[in-house]
This record gives structure tokens, sequence and C-alpha cells, in this order.
């Protein structure tokens, strides 16, 4: 349930959440980690012009969180946890996982039973150059053959 893809900057990163958006529906859930400049809300933004997300699609660092209307009729709510120390922070903003499609960045460690099933993507950024190393790990029953759809 785990697959590793070397990205190749920042067009790509950018068209890697798009390729994700063709994947979710309401109810999903993704948690994107790494280091600042890695990557997350550049993925993000694929992933919402994708979509057809209205506004848009920048780091809510000091909102928290943004929902974005889209035109495929599910909202994107896009949640910089960084600022959050625990779950119960996380849990305060009460986003409804149910009826949209949640990122989360910063979010490892912050979601502990809000779903049965989500998907984890860590960035980590060469020192070298522009590429990304991306491991994308599916865990529950809906993503189960993550990695299968992923490949294909």
């Amino acid at each position: 349930m785990t697959t590793t893809l070397r990205v190749a900057d920042a067009e790509a990163m950018e068209a890697l959440g798009s390729r994700f958006a063709t994947l979710l529906a309401a109810g999903d859930l993704v948690v994107l980690d790494g280091p600042l400049g890695a990557g997350k809300t550049t993925f993000t933004r694929g992933l919402g012009a994708a979509l057809g997300a209205r506004g848009a699609v920048t780091s809510p660092t000091f909102v928290l969180a943004r929902e974005h209307p889209t035109a495929a009729g599910v909202p994107l709510v896009h949640v910089d946890a960084y600022r959050l120390a625990t779950a119960r922070e996380l849990d305060d903003l009460d986003l409804d996982y149910d009826g949209t499609i949640v990122v989360v960045e910063w979010g490892a460690g912050k979601l502990d039973g809000v779903a049965e099933s989500w998907i984890d993507i860590a960035i980590a950024r060469s020192a070298a150059d522009e590429t990304r190393e991306v491991v994308i790990t599916g865990h529950g029953p809906r993503w189960a053959q993550l990695d299968a759809v992923l490949a294909a």
C-alpha cells in the first residue's frame, strides 16, 4: 500500500495533485507531510485546479482552513495544521470530513481516529535540485489498492 515516486519539479508536483483529483470523492482525507518548501501547497493547488476549485488555493497558514467550492460539487477543504499542537485543536475546527475532500498539511499524528481510510503523502525535497521524493501510503479499506491505481 506504499508507492514511492520521484517528482521532477513544482510543475510535476502540481500535475500529481491534478492526477489525485480523479481518485478523490466526498469523505476522502489526504494528509501531507514534509518540510517548508517541499511542495505540499503546490500539490493541493494542482488538486484544486483539477476539481475546479473557486478561489486561489494558497497556504491557509494564518486562517488554518479554507473551504473551496468546486465545479465537481464536492468542496475542497485545505487545512494547515502547522500551528496546531494536538489532534484536539484540529478537531476544534469542526471540519466536515464526510461531505468534503479534506487535505491537511502538517497533519501527521494529528488525525488519529478521524477516518477509517486516508492517504498519507510524505514529500522530501532534494538538497541538490528541484526533485522530490514522494511516498504515498494508503490506509484502510478505501485505499487498499492505491498502489495498483497509481501504477495504472
